[in-house]
C-alpha cells in the first residue's frame, strides 16, 4: 500500500506557535519535488511537545494541503493504548490515509503486550496502520516474530523499521515482506533495506533533498541498483550530518538555513552548538542549497 519516499516532515514554529503558512509551503514543495507521501507529527515533527489540539491541527493542515495528491500518514502513537486509539480515531476523522504507531515507549511492554496493543488499535479504528519500531527512542524492540503475528491483522499494512539492525531487517522482510510493506526508518539503511525487498523510506533526509530521496526509491523499486547506489552515496554526507545532534534539531536548522522555516524549537530541544551548525552549513553548501 505504501511505497517510495515518505517525508517525516518537521513541524515549523513561529513565535511559539505552529507556523501553518510555512508548513503548507513545505508540503507544496514536497509534492513538486516528487515526495510520495507526507508523515506529519512523528518524531521529526516534534509530536512529543505538541498539545492535542495542535497535534490534530498539524494533521488537518497536512490533509487539506496534500488534497489527496499524495497520501498522509499521521503519527498517532503513544505509550497508552487508549490514548493511541483516541488520536488514531481523530486522524481518521480528519481524513488521514493512514496512521503511524510508534512502539509504546517508557513502560517497556512485553512482546505479548506489544501484540495486544497494536491489535487493539487496529480493531478499534478502520484505518491502514503502519507500525513504527525505533528502539533507540522507545527502549523496546518489536521483534520480527511479533510483527509476523501482527501482519495477520488486516489493517496493519506496513512497518517503519528504524532499529538500524540489518540482520533484524532481513529477518523481518523474509517473514513479512509478502504480507506488509517494510519501510526504512533510517536514511542510511534505505538502499540496503530496499535491496532486500523493502518498499521505501519514511525519511528525515527528504526534508532537505526530497527529489534525490525520491529518486533513490524510484531506482530501487525499478531494480536499477547501480543508479540507486550512486544516489545513495551522494546522500551519505547529508544523512550523517543530520544526526550530529538529536533529530530534529539539525534538519530544522538546515531548513532555516535554506530559508524555508524559522529556526525555532520547543524545549527541551534547543538550538545547535555553533561548531555543529558550521559543519551542517558546510555540508549543505556542498549540495548548493545554501
Amino acid at each position: 500500500m505504501f511505497s517510495g519516499s515518505y517525508v517525516a516532515i518537521v513541524t515549523p514554529f513561529k513565535n511559539g506557535k505552529f507556523d501553518e503558512s510555512a508548513y503548507r509551503a513545505l508540503i507544496e514543495w514536497h509534492i513538486v519535488e516528487g515526495t510520495n507521501g507526507i508523515v506529519p507529527v512523528g518524531t521529526t515533527g516534534e509530536s512529543a511537545t505538541l498539545e492535542y489540539e495542535e497535534h490534530y491541527r498539524v494533521i488537518q493542515v497536512a490533509v487539506e494541503t496534500a488534497a489527496k495528491r499524495v497520501p498522509v500518514i499521521a503519527g498517532t502513537g503513544a505509550n497508552s493504548t487508549s490514548e493511541t486509539i483516541m488520536m488514531t480515531k481523530v486522524a481518521k476523522e480528519l481524513g488521514a490515509d493512514g496512521a503511524l504507531l510508534v512502539c509504546p515507549y517508557y513502560n517497556k511492554p512485553t512482546q505479548e503486550g506489544l501484540y495486544q496493543h497494536f491489535k487493539a488499535v487496529a480493531e478499534s479504528v478502520d484505518l491502514p496502520l503502519v507500525l513504527y519500531n525505533v528502539p533507540g527512542r522507545t527502549a523496546i524492540n518489536i521483534e520480527p516474530q511479533t510483527v509476523l503475528r501482527l501482519s495477520e491483522v488486516p489493517n496493519i499494512v506496513a512497518i517503519k523499521e528504524a532499529s538500524g539492525d540489518m540482520k533484524q531487517a532481513s529477518e523481518l522482510i523474509r517473514l513479512c515482506g509478502d504480507k506488509m510493506d517494510v519501510l526504512s526508518g533510517d536514511d542510511f539503511t534505505t538502499f540496503s533495506l530496499m535491496a532486500m525487498g523493502g518498499k521505501g523510506v519514511i525519511s528525515v533526509c527528504a526534508n532537505i533533498l526530497p527529489r534525490l530521496t525520491s529518486l533513490l526509491c524510484k531506482y530501487m523499486l525499478a531494480n536499477q541498483v547501480l543508479q540507486a547506489r550512486e544516489v545513495h552515496f551522494k546522500l551519505e554526507p547529508l544523512n550523517k550530518v543530520l544526526f550530529i545532534e538529536t533529530n530534529p534539531i539539525p534538519v530544522k536548522t538546515a531548513l532555516s538555513l535554506m530559508g524555508k522555516i524559522d529556526e525555532e524549537f520547543r524545549l527541551p530541544l534547543c538550538m545547535m552548538s555553533k561548531n555543529n551548525k558550521d559543519t551542517l552549513r558546510s555540508v549543505l553548501a556542498s549540495y548548493g542549497i545554501v
